[in-house]
């Protein structure tokens, strides 16, 4: 039977993440081309493709690790592409071609809309354009009141055009999640936002654009809702309560295990102390910046950090990890177990049984990935173990944060990290994807049987 060139065409249509996938790919190689131009550097010398690459999807997976120093390497062009970068890959490339039509008045179709839903991690394509209108709303809105804040601190130790352009970058940057700042290499600056770790207003202003890029549009979108609907979604509650709870925990923790390091928090005041550990418990979740060197905490504090970079922000958002939401379902599991329920609730709702299994298969997905990029960077990389794992786990949660190892990568280290970073930026849409077969109906069920447990 003869096949139409119709039928063959529709045989190898990419599916939603497939075409998701392939589109960070498309833009992660463009990046690269342009970082790579004499043009792009500083020095005018080409940057290695390699190289480039690597910072292209560290910038297009709102990473923020760096093999380079951005203010010293690149020219304002370079530094520019990879803003942009940030900002696409930090809304997603299908929210940008919408913004596209939606300005030039061309209508969206079916299909575009079934890739948003993905792209967007929601449930149903109900309202899903409307959506994406809130989103570009909210975030240049954010991003907008975030310049304008951080270049009325910064006129104060720069000319205005600087002060400008600094309070531009780094309110993008960091309300994406990226982590790229432009003070790691002028004069008198130590790396990050350390220069302002005792800067209540800079660290205040970073801290609430963090949360606001890592809490994700539908909580943005609910909180805003509220006054007039008076009621948040479960979602909702579950990622700000577990938002809370991280960062409270998070604040704890560093502060005490780090109070008496000489090399980091020990020379500031107690406010100083406290200011320093919410700052690096926000961060360490998603955004990569850090006020105090990453690479003097004490190695508890470090595996903490970990920890907190595995869990990442929330979905929907420019953050990585296995998300907040899923966090909250393996602790509701743990829970339910210990009080002997067979029921998952929070917020006196029961949880579907599909929802407790993707969140288990998501965090082992991500485990093993982690443990196994490690083990083989192991071999590869002259680092501590624990330096190996904290950017491998930083890379996969798409943070950022840094122990020094990423600029000493070997070219084996530089590829593999960044397949690291494509993964972890993309694998869990994907692996969603995967997991929501279409329902069959099962003809016939299996003997139950028991396996001893401890």
């Amino acid at each position: 039977m003869k096949i139409s060139h119709t039928e063959k065409k529709s045989r190898w249509r990419p599916n939603p993440p497939q075409v998701l996938a392939f589109g960070f790919i498309a833009i992660i190689m463009i990046g690269a081309v342009l970082l790579s131009m004499p043009f792009s550097s500083a020095s005018g010398k080409s940057q290695p493709f390699l190289d480039a690459l690597f910072m292209s999807t560290s910038a297009t997976c709102v990473t923020g690790l760096s093999l380079v120093t951005v203010a010293h390497h690149y020219t304002a062009f370079g530094e520019v592409v990879l803003l942009l970068l940030v900002q696409i890959g930090g809304l997603g490339f299908m929210t940008m071609a919408s913004l596209i039509s939606i300005v030039f008045g061309r209508k969206i179709s079916f299909r575009e809309r079934m890739i948003l839903q993905e792209a967007m991690n929601q449930g149903s394509l109900d309202g899903i354009v409307r959506l994406i209108r809130k989103v570009l709303v909210y975030a240049l809105t954010i991003e907008l009141a975030g310049a304008i804040l951080l270049t009325v601190r910064l006129l104060f130790e720069m000319p205005i055009g600087t002060a400008l352009y600094f309070g531009v970058y780094h309110s993008i940057s960091i309300f994406n999640n990226a982590g790229f700042d432009l003070f790691t290499g002028l004069p008198g600056r130590l790396g990050s936002l350390q220069h302002y770790v005792n800067d209540p207003f800079v660290n205040l202003v970073s801290v609430l654009l963090i949360i606001l890029g890592g809490i994700g549009f539908i909580v943005i979108a609910d909180l805003l809702a509220f006054p007039r609907t008076r009621k948040l979604s479960l979602h909702s509650m579950v990622v700000l309560s577990m938002t809370g709870l991280l960062i409270v925990v998070g604040t704890i923790v560093i502060f005490i295990f780090e109070y008496t390091n000489p090399a980091t928090m020990q020379p500031l005041s107690h406010g100083g102390k406290l200011l320093a550990s919410m700052f690096q418990s926000v961060s360490a979740r998603s955004a990569g910046l850090a006020t105090v060197d990453t690479a003097s905490l004490r190695q508890a504090t470090q595996f903490f950090i970990v920890i907190l970079m595995f869990i990442g922000a929330a979905p929907g958002s420019s953050g990585g990890g296995i998300k907040v939401t899923t966090f909250a379902i393996l602790v509701g599991v743990i829970l339910a177990m210990l009080r002997g329920k067979e029921d998952v609730v929070m917020f006196h709702r029961r949880l579907p049984k599909e929802r407790i299994y993707k969140a288990i298969t998501f965090t082992m997905f991500s485990f093993i990935a982690v443990i196994l990029s490690a083990m083989v960077l192991s071999t590869t990389e002259n680092f501590s173990f624990l330096g190996i794992l904290f950017e491998t786990v930083s890379a996969y949660g798409t943070c950022g944060m840094s122990m020094g190892l990423t600029p000493s990568l070997s070219s084996f280290g530089k590829g593999f990290l960044s397949v690291i970073m494509f993964i972890g930026r993309l694998g869990p849409i994907t692996l969603a994807f995967a997991l929501t077969p279409k329902p069959e109906k099962e003809l016939f069920r299996y003997p139950e049987g028991n396996i001893r447990i401890g």
